[in-house]
Formats: C-alpha cells, sequence, structure tokens
C-alpha cells in the first residue's frame, strides 16, 4: 500500500476518534441546555414530568454508613490495597541489540466495596417529595478517606484479611454518601405516587436526565460546560497532532498531504459549529414548549379551583337564606375561575381566598362546618398552586425571553419563529377582595 493510501488511512482512523470525542462533548453541551432550562420548581408546586427541585435529603430511618458511621440516605465505600511488582522485560536498543532490564511496577487494587442507598425524603420551605433514587446518577461527597499500615486497627476492621499479591501492606478507604440533611439538587421525571395523591420522583427510561447531587445547580451546569469544551479541546488536538506527526515522520509529502490535513480539519470546524447550531436551536424549541406546558399547569389549578367554587357556594346557600345578597359574591367568584395567557384578551387569572374569607366572615355558622371548612383548605392549597403554577411559569418565561436576547442564541433563534411572550403581571394576577356587607 502506497504512503498516500496509507495516509488516508490513518488519518481517517485520527478523524473517527476525534468525531466520537465531538458526539460526546455535544452531549455534554446538550445536558448544560436542559439543566439550564429547568427552573426550580418548590416542592408542594412539582407536577408531572421533568422537574428540577432543591432541598435537603430526609428520612425516617436513615442509613448508617459503613466508615463514617453518619446517617445517610446513600453510601458507597472501597477499600483498595497498594501493591509493588519487579519484572524483567525483553527489549531491543537503537542498535537492534536484546537486552534485558528489571522495572517495579505498582498500583492500587479494590479488594472491598458496597453501595447502599434508600428511598428518601427532599424537604424545602414548602413540603416533602419522595425520592426514589434507584437507577439515578448520585453524585455524592466524600464523608471519609484514610491511608494507613497493618499497625492501625482500620486495617484489618473495616477491610479483607487476605493481602492481595505483592502488597506493600498498605490500604486507602474511601467512602462518598448523602448525609441526612444535606442540600441536594435532583434533576428527575415526577411521576404520581401509588399510594396516595401526591407525586415522586423516580427512575424513567425517557428521561433525559435523572441526577442527584451535592453540588448546586451552577456548578452542574459548569461542570457539563467544562466537559463539553474539554472533549472538544481534545478532539481538536487529536486532528491537529495527528496531522502534525504524520507531517513529521514524512517532511517530502507535506505538500500532498497538505489537501487531506485541511480536509479534514475544516470538517471537524464545521462538524462541530452545525452540531452547536443543531443544540442550541432544539434547547429553544424545547424551552418554548416547556414554557407553553408552564401554563397549561395554571389552568389546570384554574379549572381545580372553579369545580370547588360551586361547592362552597352551595353550602354558604344551604345555611344562611341570602341568596340576593350572594350574587355580587357568587359572580365575582364565578369570574375569578378562568383565566387568559398573557398577551391574549380575557380574564386574567386571580385569587379568590379574600373573597372567601369575606364570605365565612359574614356567615359566622360557616366557621364550624366541617365540610366548608375541608373546602376552604383545598381552596387555599390551590390558590398556593396557583401561586407557585405562576412563579413557575414566569421563570421559564424570563429564560426564554433572555436567551432570545443574549449572544449568539440572539442569532439562533432568527432561524425559527421564536418571539418574547410575555409574564403574568402581579398587578392584573390579584383581585381586589370582596366586601360583604349583609343585610340586618
Amino acid at each position: 500500500m502506497s504512503f498516500p493510501e496509507n495516509y488516508w488511512l490513518i488519518s481517517s482512523g485520527i478523524f473517527m476518534v476525534a468525531l466520537v470525542f465531538l458526539v460526546i462533548a455535544l452531549r455534554y453541551r446538550q445536558k448544560k441546555y436542559l439543566v439550564d432550562n429547568l427552573p426550580t420548581s418548590k416542592v408542594q408546586g412539582v407536577f408531572v414530568g421533568l422537574v428540577e427541585v432543591k432541598g435537603t435529603a430526609e428520612a425516617e430511618k436513615p442509613l448508617r454508613s459503613y466508615l463514617a458511621d453518619e446517617s445517610v440516605v446513600h453510601y458507597q465505600w472501597r477499600v483498595q490495597e497498594h501493591w509493588r511488582k519487579r519484572e524483567r522485560e525483553t527489549y531491543r536498543d537503537s542498535k537492534g541489540k536484546t537486552k534485558t532490564r528489571t522495572r517495579t511496577r505498582s498500583g492500587w487494587k479494590t479488594v472491598a466495596s458496597d453501595e447502599e442507598r434508600i428511598p428518601f425524603y427532599l424537604r424545602d420551605d414548602t413540603g416533602i417529595l419522595r425520592i426514589l433514587p434507584d437507577g439515578a446518577k448520585v453524585e455524592p461527597k466524600t464523608l471519609f478517606d484514610q491511608t494507613c499500615r497493618r499497625k492501625d486497627p482500620l486495617y484489618y476492621q473495616k477491610g479483607p484479611r487476605r493481602a492481595v499479591a505483592n502488597s506493600t501492606h498498605k490500604r486507602r478507604f474511601i467512602e462518598e454518601a448523602v448525609p441526612l440533611h444535606q442540600s441536594l439538587y435532583v434533576v428527575g421525571k415526577a411521576r404520581e405516587r401509588e399510594d396516595m395523591v401526591a407525586p415522586e420522583i423516580a427512575h424513567d427510561p425517557d428521561a433525559r436526565l435523572f441526577l442527584i447531587s451535592t453540588r448546586t445547580a451552577s456548578q452542574v451546569s459548569r461542570g457539563y460546560a467544562l466537559a463539553a469544551w474539554a472533549l472538544a479541546l481534545v478532539a481538536f488536538l487529536l486532528i491537529v497532532g495527528g496531522q502534525w506527526f504524520l507531517w513529521n515522520e514524512h517532511p517530502a509529502m507535506v505538500e500532498k498531504m497538505r489537501p487531506y490535513s485541511f480536509l479534514f480539519g475544516s470538517a471537524f470546524l464545521v462538524g462541530w459549529f452545525l452540531g452547536w447550531i443543531w443544540i442550541a436551536y432544539n434547547s429553544l424549541v424545547d424551552l418554548r414548549q416547556r414554557m407553553k406546558r408552564a401554563w397549561s399547569l395554571v389552568e389546570i389549578q384554574l379549572k381545580r379551583r372553579s369545580d370547588l367554587i360551586p361547592q362552597i357556594v352551595s353550602i354558604v346557600k344551604g345555611l344562611k337564606d341570602h341568596e340576593k345578597t350572594l350574587q355580587s359574591e357568587l359572580a365575582e367568584l364565578r369570574t375569578q375561575s378562568a383565566a387568559t395567557e398573557p398577551g391574549a384578551e380575557g380574564p386574567d387569572p386571580a385569587g379568590v381566598k379574600p373573597c372567601l374569607l369575606a364570605i365565612r366572615e359574614a356567615y359566622p355558622s360557616l366557621k364550624s362546618d366541617e365540610t366548608f371548612l375541608q373546602l376552604q383548605q383545598q381552596l387555599s392549597e390551590t390558590e398556593q398552586r396557583i401561586a407557585l403554577a405562576r412563579s413557575y411559569f414566569n421563570e421559564v418565561c424570563t429564560f426564554f425571553n433572555t436567551r432570545l436576547e443574549v449572544i449568539p442564541d440572539r442569532f439562533i433563534a432568527k432561524l425559527g419563529t421564536f418571539s418574547p411572550h410575555p409574564l403574568i403581571v402581579a398587578e392584573n394576577f390579584e383581585r381586589a377582595s370582596v366586601q360583604v356587607d349583609l343585610a340586618p
């Protein structure tokens, strides 16, 4: 095989390896966009679907870690033993003569390890949310890291009795865990629990990410960005370094090799550029769909509110015969049970809790009615959920509008029909409380 053909084969191999690194880099870039696009939800405002939540790890019966002996919800430990070995090897020197030499090799071998995790709860200022960690990528913190010799009681107390071949009798004990009350950042697919009407986060094969991390959201995003840039740089250096090696080995063929080098280098840069545009554009599409879903969550809670209002009003009408006085309150409540998306004509979503409290004060007998109190509590919870859904919508909308303004995303946005979306304005969202003045 002639050298140009051989060069083409070697360059193609280098290019394919660089392409693999580039694909992995783009995947990390995709994860970064996903983390950035997800606004943080409050626990009480978690809805079915991919969500991002923050809180502390809590459990009814926590685990005890093996090495640090601390209360945790997840831990993994390993014991590594150091070994050193001297070997004789045969080699040829620069003159082609066969010679022997002695080399010393050493390293660490894992001699024991284990891992355990349990379902736990994530708690913030609004409530708790169950997390089923099986199948998740867990990023714990280091609780224990100690190296010792045989004289240390830890050596055999937590490690195996038998030594590895060529052991230097030095062991390293490492334990990583998610401690109880540890601040966590969780991204995963939320679903309805089977035992009660409440959400939980669990493994879903269709979910793009299931992460439980002791790092913050900004640290996770920054880590994905650094990994993407590092892998892209490695891929580029592979191509440049491979061409330099071939040119150095065959300087007489530089002129013939230059077009091939230019071809592979240009193909790599074009692939990186197109891949970045593809991921950035798709992330904007995903963000726009997430914004539409966020508004649908507001509508769902408004529908729940509108289903509760007739029950409350019927109780009021049944206990007190003041139908004329109730007409204004009833009309106001019904008006506030619907909403129109920001930017469109129609009524805005509004809180009805002040109206409900005014009616309750006007009818003292309602204060002791159990059914009314239950409905009032449900409606109050619904109002809080509406507020959380509204906040979630505004966060998604704000991030979407920001990305349409910053460079270079604003240029990519021009490729599609992306336009800024108005927020839910607080002044238009809230209604004045209804004053009830009953006739004597």
